[in-house]
């Protein structure tokens, strides 16, 4: 069943929810950044074949590649994000997204709209952040 939405739709705590609009709403939302993503990809792979380390000064070799690790590791932080957002895809498909990993509540619509990835309700994400910190501290 496909669903048109108004292209000014934006989903409301007070509709049912993840209703048949908010499900589409956010496959939207999570295939745009994901494209966004590949592109941002592409154009790095371009840009690192494109340029070599031909700098003859040591200090602009060195430059280059610091850069050159920074646009690798901003990379590699992408392919993650991307399999992350193929799971919630994944998560839409079979009716578990927006539903907390620990709590099996709802998560809130602001929160999926700020962190369309989340797993965990503010509070559980919250809850695991204090932990983390705890152990931290020991």
């Amino acid at each position: 069943m496909s669903v048109t939405l108004p292209p000014d739709y934006r989903p409301v705590e007070s509709e049912p929810f993840m209703n048949p609009k908010q499900r589409e709403y956010f496959r939207q939302k999570l295939l745009r950044w994901r494209e966004d993503l590949l592109q941002e990809t592409s154009d790095t792979l371009q840009h690192l074949q494109e340029g070599g380390l031909q700098a003859p000064d040591i200090t602009d070799r060195a430059s280059l590649e610091t850069d050159r690790s920074l646009e690798l590791r901003t990379r590699d932080r992408a392919r993650k994000l991307i399999a992350k957002i193929d799971e919630a895809l994944e998560r839409i498909k079979d009716g578990s997204y927006g539903i907390c990993e620990e709590t099996s509540e709802p998560i809130s619509v602001r929160r999926l709209e700020a962190r369309p990835i989340a797993t965990l309700s503010l509070e559980a994400q919250e809850r695991h952040e204090r932990m983390e910190k705890t152990r931290r501290d020991d």
